[in-house]
């Protein structure tokens, strides 16, 4: 099962991409997952820019999306809403085919921030048919180093967190 973990952060050390990123590492070989960080490198979404042939960077994107068996998604809360980055790249996909039928799960890496993950199940639920609100992994690494992250992603029991998910991700996909 190949899986697109995307982070929902601009930020370089991230607290959602060192979660995701530990995920990728953590994934059985049955499951490939591959990150994607780059939602601040998306120029701000146009429907004029849907007209002609999309921005690299937006159509590298969708290729992405389109080519993943499920979509995976970790995102910071900003004054208790879906961070813009996040929300310009889910703006992109809107009137796009590779949302539509993709199923969608989330994870979250603070015990902050239900609002935004409020606000962005209700967006993914419009944009997806495929979304899960019922898969949802959380971790408590507010403020934590990527490096600390990681050494807690070691543990067995978040292998194991991360593993129970991913299998039941990959039994939702299949659906």
């Amino acid at each position: 099962m190949k899986f697109l973990a995307l982070s929902g952060s601009g930020r370089s050390i991230s607290t959602n991409t060192a979660l995701l990123r530990s995920v990728a590492d953590i994934a059985s070989p049955a499951h490939q997952v591959k990150l994607f960080a780059e939602v601040a490198d998306l120029p701000v979404f146009s429907p004029d820019l849907e007209a002609a042939q999309l921005p690299d960077s937006v159509q590298a994107f969708a290729d992405l999306i389109r080519e993943s068996d499920g979509l995976i998604i970790s995102s910071p809360e900003y004054v208790r809403a879906i961070p813009g980055g996040l929300k310009n790249a889910i703006d992109w996909l809107v009137s796009r085919e590779e949302i539509i039928s993709k199923p969608i799960a989330l994870m979250h890496a603070s015990h902050r921030g239900d609002d935004m993950l409020a606000q962005l199940r209700l967006v993914l639920s419009t944009v997806s048919h495929r979304f899960s609100s019922d898969l949802f992994l959380r971790f408590e690494f507010m403020a934590l180093s990527p490096d600390d992250i990681a050494q807690r992603m070691a543990m067995p029991d978040n292998q194991d967190a991360v593993r129970a998910f991913l299998d039941a991700f990959a039994d939702y996909c299949k659906q």
